[in-house]
This record gives structure tokens, sequence and C-alpha cells, in this order.
């Protein structure tokens, strides 16, 4: 099976709490994958991450109820007792000096500032899920 073949089998939660964000990213990936979930805030995407079961989840910081560090480090709690490991992408306009690393500190595996290149969001989902799937 061949990474392209992959990318239509991945399962992608997008968590957003902005509609316009939600759909842009929508249209960029919906050629790619094979199904999309969203999530407005940290609370939904909990309740989400722990009902259903995804390949990777792109995740905004500034959100409100949860912010996406908040959240990330949640996912990644929740983890240590499943023993399993969701990719997450930090889908932000956060691009100060120190917020990629403060991703990185919250468990979030990579990050990619709003706006974005769809090839560049494309790509780095390729790279994270062909790890997870091998």
């Amino acid at each position: 099976m061949t990474l392209n073949d992959r990318m239509k089998d991945i399962r992608v939660l997008l968590v957003d709490d902005n509609q316009i964000n939600q759909k842009i990213a929508t249209m960029t990936l919906q050629p790619h994958v094979k199904s999309i979930d969203t999530a407005s805030d940290g609370q939904e995407t909990v309740e989400k991450f722990l009902n259903s079961t995804y390949d990777i989840i792109l995740l905004d910081i500034q959100m409100p109820i949860m912010d996406g560090y908040a959240t990330a480090e949640k996912i990644r709690e929740i983890e240590k007792e499943t023993k399993s490991h969701v990719p997450i992408i930090a889908f932000t306009a956060n691009a100060l000096l120190g917020d990629k690393e403060k991703c990185f500190e919250s468990g979030i595996d990579d990050y990619i500032s709003k706006p974005y290149v769809p090839s560049i969001l494309i790509d780095k989902i390729k790279n994270l899920t062909q790890v997870s799937q091998n």
C-alpha cells in the first residue's frame, strides 16, 4: 500500500472554533483523507477523542473553554492509560517566539501556522501518519 493510498484511510479530527477556518481546512483535506470530524473547543475535542478513533488531530491553540495546550495535555494523559498515541498538529495563528516550544511541551507532535500552505499541511499529515501506520 502506497503512502497516498494510506492517506485515503486517514480519519481526521479537525479542531477550530472559527467556522470559516474549519471550512477551509475541510476543503483542503477532503480530497486526501477518508473522513473529517470537527470540534469547536477543547472539551468537545476530548469527548470526541474518547468516543471515536482518529489517525490525526489538527488542533487550534486559541479556543474557548479549554485551549489547545490543555487539550493536548489531556489527550496525552488519556493515552498513558490506553498506551496509544494519536499524532497532533498544532494548527494556529500563534507565531510568537516560544509558541512552537510550548506546543511540543504540551505533547503536540508538529506545528503549522495559519495561514498555511495546503501542500505543507498535507506533507505534515503524511509524515506523522506514515510513522503511526507502518
